[in-house]
């Protein structure tokens, strides 16, 4: 009874705490600003008036222009050099068609029949598919419906054709947006990349302007969406009164692994169909309409270190099939890359007792030799929502212990693996409609996107709600969302 005592006084001790630090120079002015208005009528405002009049008269006219031309200057140069506000007008995430999905019944009888020979890669992908956190809805493309799957080159282009000009087509309808209104155009696939690219595909198939700024992005893994949304904002910063769209996709059928190697397998059982389109914009008439603004962006890339950057691993099994290889090492590398990323981010987005309460634990157990526990930022503090990458069931649980999430801080990210499975760089914006369909996101709200992928990179964005989200009859969750949040459990027998 005692602990439980004790426990209700720190936890009422670190709020009231955190109120006095976040609000310091409230509590400060205050006081300040009383004297200053009781002084005021004590004095009487006539003394005051008088006493502004004779220092103006001491100015003569020249002193006066000086100054009206200095504060005129300083004003003029601080608005110029203020980065532009890089709004997210809105965005379309592709849902597949019911005959694409792909129930766990199928899924194995396609695997007895595609490994006949090898019962133990069948039976390893038995248990992965009963643990990995995917339902029955989740989707793979034509191709790989086939027995045996047929991965050719015209497969796969028509699979990019499907998933990207979708999602293209509903963002146009849903913002009313013109393809010649399009100045930058950004496509991230990490593991397809055709020639002609994917970018001068929807260049061909929306007929955009010849002088559109176009750039397509391959190799870098799932968390390429927001490298994206980077270069994205750095373009904008650049051209003044630009739209820009950003494409995030994995194209599935020509890396849908045939062999048996388990590390390989894993992927099959976890990647699934998905594409989203972005539109930002940097014109201050588009900020009433957007949903958010961008606030952060903060890339870590722990490539210079071997392990992590074969963590994550296109290459070729003993039998020469090519695959993407999954090391052991992968949660503790993505735990060492998301402490690296958020120790970045922390000062720009903890409010100051956060911020402090951290400083302590380090200056205790790093001068003094105290043996506490490291203290962890309670980003609770700084965001409403989190859109945690939806890579699988274990990334998800561990973020979600790291950084002490409730299950409703990470319900976004769980319901969007089991409804439509690892969709790579697009699963944020899944999140982020689920968080929208459930009528969630007010204005002012604050989210951070989390993203992990090969290389080793993690990724976070931050954005501002613009104003509270009305949610609507369209879109990936429009006919699930009442069945949703549903309980998933530990391991789903088949």
């Amino acid at each position: 009874m005692s602990n439980s005592s004790n426990s209700v006084k720190l936890k009422y001790l670190k709020l009231g705490f955190q109120y006095f630090v976040n609000h310091i120079l409230k509590i400060i002015l205050i006081p300040i600003m009383a004297s200053i208005t009781l002084q005021i009528f004590r004095t009487g405002y006539t003394d005051i008036i008088t006493t502004i009049s004779h220092s103006l008269d001491h100015l003569n006219l020249f002193q006066l222009l000086t100054f009206t031309f200095l504060i005129i200057f300083f004003s003029t140069l601080y608005f110029m050099s203020k980065p532009r506000s890089v709004y997210l007008v809105d965005y379309a995430c592709y849902k597949p068609s019911v005959e694409l999905q792909v129930p766990f019944s199928t899924f194995m009888e396609h695997s007895k029949i595609n490994l006949k020979d090898n019962p133990k890669a069948v039976e390893f992908q038995m248990r992965i598919i009963e643990r990995a956190g995917l339902g029955e809805q989740t989707s793979l493309p034509p191709a790989i419906h086939l027995i045996p799957p047929n991965p050719t080159m015209e497969a796969s282009r028509l699979e990019a054709e499907l998933v990207i000009f979708s999602a293209m087509d509903s963002l146009f309808q849903k913002t009313g947006l013109r393809p010649k209104d399009i100045d930058i155009l950004i496509v991230n696939c990490s593991l397809f990349s055709p020639t002609p690219s994917l970018s001068a595909m929807i260049v061909n198939k929306y007929k955009l302007r010849s002088n559109i700024r176009s750039f397509n992005l391959s190799g870098m893994g799932c968390s390429a969406g927001l490298i994206s949304i980077d270069l994205a904002r750095d373009l904008l910063q650049t051209h003044p009164n630009s739209n820009a769209v950003v494409i995030s996709t994995e194209i599935i059928t020509p890396n849908y692994y045939q062999g048996k190697e388990r590390a390989m397998l894993l992927p099959n059982c976890l990647f699934r169909m998905g594409s989203a389109a972005i539109f930002l914009s940097n014109k201050r008439r588009d900020g009433a309409r957007a949903k958010y603004r961008l606030v952060h962006v903060v890339r870590t890339h722990l490539g210079g270190d071997d392990k992590a950057y074969r963590c994550v691993y296109e290459e070729e099994d003993p039998q020469g099939k090519v695959g993407i290889s999954l090391s052991k090492d992968l949660m503790a590398i993505a735990a060492g890359a998301l402490k690296s990323n958020i120790t970045t981010l922390g000062p720009l987005v903890l409010p100051a007792s956060e911020q402090l309460l951290f400083l302590f634990s380090l200056i205790g157990r790093k001068i003094f030799n105290l043996k506490w526990k490291p203290y962890i930022p309670d980003f609770k503090q700084a965001f409403e929502h989190f859109c945690i990458h939806a890579g699988g069931r274990a990334v998800i649980d561990e973020l979600q212990k790291n950084l002490q999430l409730s299950a409703e801080h990470v319900e976004a990210s769980r319901m969007t693996l089991h409804r439509f499975g690892n969709t790579s760089s697009s699963s944020l914006w899944y999140e982020l409609s689920y968080i929208e369909a459930k009528g969630r996101m007010k204005k002012g709200d604050r989210v951070w996107q989390i993203a992990f992928g090969s290389g080793f990179k993690c990724n976070s964005a931050v954005w501002k709600c613009n104003r509270t989200v009305k949610t609507t009859t369209d879109g990936a969750w429009n006919d699930c969302i009442e069945r949703y949040p549903v309980h998933i459990p530990e391991i789903a027998k088949l």
